[in-house]
C-alpha cells in the first residue's frame, strides 16, 4: 500500500459547476459538491439524478464538460482515473471492474506499478488487509468463481490496498448483510478519524444515518441540497428530498393463509464452481400466495441454489418439483414452460444480453411467439416490448438500441416485467433491488407482494435484512449450503438472525433443529 500522507486542513474535495452531457441526456447540471477532510459524505438522490456521473468526474472516468475539480486545495483536470489515483482518489464502482479469470489477490494489486510482486507474499499481504477490514475473502481463488457479494469485497479491497486518501464509494452495502455494512462503517469510521475521506453513495438512508457525517442530495443532475448536516437531518427528510415529494415505502403485506405447496425442494445437493459442496441437502417449501425469504451472507450457497432450482446447474442429489410435478433433471426452458419465473441477480451477466437491443431482451422468454417459421416477426415484437415498457414504466429511448444505455433501474423494471409478464406460478427472486432507488425499491417490492396476492409462490433471496423482514412469510438462514434456521420475520430478534448468517446459531425460531457439527450450539 502507498501510505501517503493525509493533509488535515481545508477541504478535501470541491465540485463546482458540473456540467456533464451525454447524446440526449444532461446528466450534471451544474451540481456542486463539498466534502471536509475527516468526514464521510454520503451522496444521495434517485436512480438518474447524476450522483454516478458526478463521482466519475471526480475519479478521472469522465471529463466535464464545464465546471472546476477541487482536490486538497488543487485544481485538477484529470484525463484517466489513473490521474485522480495519483491524487489521492479511490473508487469503488457500483458495476464491477475485475478480470474474472485472475485471482482475487492479482485483481486487487491489477495496475500496481514499481514494485517486484510475488504471488505468495501479495496473497498474504491480501489476506491480512480482509482480515483486518474483516472483509472475508480467499485471495487465490478466481473471481469468476466469487458470488456478487465477494467480488464486491475485492473492490473495496482493490482501493483499500491502494490506500486512498479520498474514497468512493458507489453502493458499497448493496451485497453486503446487515452486519458487514456496520463493519463496513466502523471501518469507513475509522478511516475519516484518521483524516482521510470517504464519498458514501447509497440508498439505504439508515446507512447514511447512521454512517455518515453530512449529506448532498441530487435531482435531474442539480445539487438541491449541499452539506446537510446527518445529525440534524432525518431519514425522512432526505427521502423527500431526494424525490422530491413525500417518501414512499412498502409495507408489510396483510397476513393471509397460503395455498397448497407449489415449488418442493427435497434433499437439494450441488457442487460448486471449485468442486466442493455449494448445496447440502436442503429442504424447503414455497405454498401458493407465500413469500419465503433466504438470508445469509454471501458465498453460502444461495447462488448455487437458484441456479439449482432454474436448472442452470445440474444437482448431485435431492429433488426440485413444482406443483407436484418432478423437474429435478428437466432443462430451463423446460421448467419455464411448466410455470417458473427467475430474476437473477445478475441483471447484465445472466437475466440479460447487454448488446442486444430492448426489443431483442423484452421477448427472449418469447421468441417462438414472435416469428413466423425460422423469420422474426419484427412489428409483432415491438409491439410486445411497447407494451412492457409501458406497463413497467421503463425509461428508454429508441427500442431498437442496445439495453446496456438503459440505467440499473430501467434495466430491472424491464427483466422483472418480462418475467412476471409470463404468468409464473413460482419466481425465484435474487436481490431483485439491489441498487435501485427508493422508488424502483417500492416498484418492485410491489410487484413481488401483487405476485403473492394472485397466488403465486415467491422464493426471495436477498442481503438486504430489512427487506426480508417486510415482506416475506417466513425467513430462512442458510450458512456453508445448508438452511441453518427458520424464523417469523414478525417476532424475529434481528441479532438470532444475524448470528444464524454468520454460522454461530445452527437453528432457531420455528424451523427444524440440526445439530452443530462443531459442537459449537447455541
Amino acid at each position: 500500500m502507498t501510505g501517503a500522507g493525509v493533509l488535515t486542513t481545508g477541504p478535501a474535495v470541491e465540485l463546482l459547476g458540473i456540467w456533464k452531457r451525454f447524446p440526449g441526456v444532461v446528466a450534471n447540471a451544474g451540481a456542486h459538491l463539498r466534502v471536509e477532510r475527516g468526514s464521510i459524505h454520503a451522496v444521495l438522490g434517485e436512480n438518474g439524478a447524476g450522483k454516478s456521473t458526478l463521482m466519475n468526474v471526480l475519479a478521472g472516468v469522465y471529463r466535464p464538460d464545464e465546471g472546476e475539480v477541487w482536490v486538497e486545495g488543487a485544481a485538477h483536470r484529470f484525463r484517466t482515473p489513473a490521474d485522480a489515483l495519483a491524487a489521492g482518489i479511490g473508487m469503488v464502482h457500483q458495476e464491477f471492474r475485475l478480470v474474472p479469470s485472475f485471482t482475487v489477490a492479482e485483481n486487487v494489486v491489477l495496475g500496481a506499478a514499481g514494485r517486484l510482486l510475488r504471488r505468495q507474499a501479495i496473497e498474504d499481504e491480501v489476506a491480512a488487509l480482509a482480515d483486518r477490514f474483516g472483509l472475508a475473502t480467499q485471495p487465490d481463488r478466481p473471481v469468476w468463481q466469487l458470488s456478487m457479494g465477494e467480488r464486491q469485497r475485492v473492490e473495496i479491497l482493490k482501493a483499500l490496498w491502494r490506500d486512498a486518501r479520498i474514497l468512493i464509494l458507489d453502493e458499497p452495502t448493496a451485497v453486503l448483510t446487515p452486519a458487514e455494512a456496520d463493519e463496513l462503517g466502523a471501518v469507513l469510521r475509522r478511516m475519516a478519524d484518521a483524516g482521510r475521506s470517504v464519498i458514501f453513495i447509497s440508498h439505504k438512508l439508515h446507512e447514511v444515518t447512521g454512517f455518515c457525517d453530512e449529506a448532498t442530495v441530487l435531482r435531474r443532475g442539480e445539487t438541491v441540497a449541499a452539506s446537510l448536516p446527518v445529525a440534524e437531518t432525518g431519514a425522512a427528510e432526505l427521502a423527500s428530498l431526494m424525490v422530491g415529494a413525500s417518501p414512499v415505502t412498502t409495507g408489510r403485506p396483510p397476513p393471509h393463509p397460503p395455498g397448497e405447496p407449489l415449488l418442493e425442494v427435497t434433499g437439494l445437493s450441488a457442487v460448486g464452481d471449485r468442486g466442493l459442496t455449494a448445496v447440502d441437502a436442503v429442504d424447503l417449501t414455497v405454498r401458493a400466495g407465500e413469500i419465503v425469504g433466504i438470508a445469509g451472507v454471501a458465498g453460502n450457497g444461495q447462488r448455487e441454489l437458484c441456479q439449482v432450482i432454474t436448472g442452470l446447474r445440474p444437482s448431485t442429489g435431492g429433488r426440485v418439483s413444482l406443483a407436484g410435478v418432478d423437474l429435478t433433471r428437466a432443462s430451463p426452458r423446460t421448467r419455464f414452460r411448466a410455470g417458473l419465473g427467475y430474476i437473477p441477480e445478475d441483471r447484465l451477466g445472466v437475466g440479460l444480453a447487454p448488446r442486444l437491443s430492448v426489443v431483442d431482451n423484452a421477448m427472449l422468454r418469447t421468441y417462438a411467439e414472435h416469428r413466423r417459421g425460422p423469420l422474426l416477426v419484427a412489428d409483432r415484437a415491438a409491439a410486445h416490448c411497447a407494451e412492457l415498457v409501458e406497463r413497467f414504466s421503463v425509461r428508454t429511448g429508441s427500442l431498437d438500441d442496445p439495453i446496456a444505455g438503459l440505467s440499473g433501474g430501467n434495466l430491472q423494471r424491464l427483466l422483472v416485467g418480462r418475467e412476471l409478464s409470463e404468468h409464473p406460478r413460482v419466481v425465484v427472486a435474487a436481490q431483485p433491488t439491489r441498487g435501485l432507488d427508493v422508488q424502483g425499491v417500492k416498484f418492485i417490492q410491489d410487484l413481488l407482494i401483487a405476485e403473492r396476492g394472485a397466488g403465486v409462490a415467491v422464493l426471495l433471496i436477498s442481503e438486504d435484512l430489512d427487506e426480508l423482514l417486510t415482506l416475506a412469510d417466513r425467513l430462512l438462514v442458510m450458512h456453508d449450503g445448508r438452511i441453518v434456521g427458520e424464523f417469523d420475520p414478525n417476532t424475529a430478534a434481528r441479532r438470532e438472525i444475524g448470528e444464524a448468517m454468520v454460522g454461530h446459531v445452527r437453528a432457531s425460531g420455528d424451523g427444524p433443529s440440526r445439530p452443530d457439527p462443531a459442537g459449537e450450539g447455541p
